[in-house]
């Protein structure tokens, strides 16, 4: 099995990216329902995270799966995302989908993330997702990163 996941940014042109304009804040993009399975991965996964249990998450993980941090090297297979994961969470993490779609035993969520009571979204992710038959879904790659500019150094 493949799983392809093309990505394509956009920018503007060079002298906007030199000395950007002033722009409105991005108006937030509405929650998507989910079909119950892939809410499930959701919820399991802010669960894992509120209590820091690095077992848990890699368990919501496919054995060869992936963890795309930010300022983090790829990581990769179940042992090596527990280890990731490992001090992380214990925070009042809440997901929500923004687009979702399944084909057969490949899908996708695409979403933002916020911390406890937080009006507007900390960041965004995407999950690529893959099940085994019958099989409940599984991660197969977390990618994610925050809404704020890059500190400067």
């Amino acid at each position: 099995m493949r799983i392809c996941l093309l990505m394509f940014a956009l920018s503007g042109p060079l002298l906007a990216i030199a000395s950007p304009p002033s722009a409105p804040a991005a108006a937030r993009l509405p929650d998507v329902p989910l079909p119950a399975p892939l809410e499930r991965v959701l919820r399991d996964y802010e669960q894992a995270w509120r209590t820091g249990d690095a077992k848990a998450l890699a368990a919501l993980f496919a054995e060869d799966g992936f963890v795309l941090q930010s300022n983090q090297s790829p990581v990769r297979g179940r042992s090596a995302i527990e280890a990731a994961y490992a001090g992380q969470g214990r925070s009042p993490l809440r997901l929500r989908a923004l687009a979702y779609a399944v084909e057969e035993d490949t899908g996708y969520i695409i979403g933002a993330y916020s911390y406890g009571n937080n009006v507007g979204d900390t960041g965004k992710f995407t999950l690529t997702l893959k099940r085994e038959g019958n099989g409940p879904w599984m991660i197969f790659s977390d990618m994610d990163n925050g809404n704020a500019p890059p500190r400067a150094r």
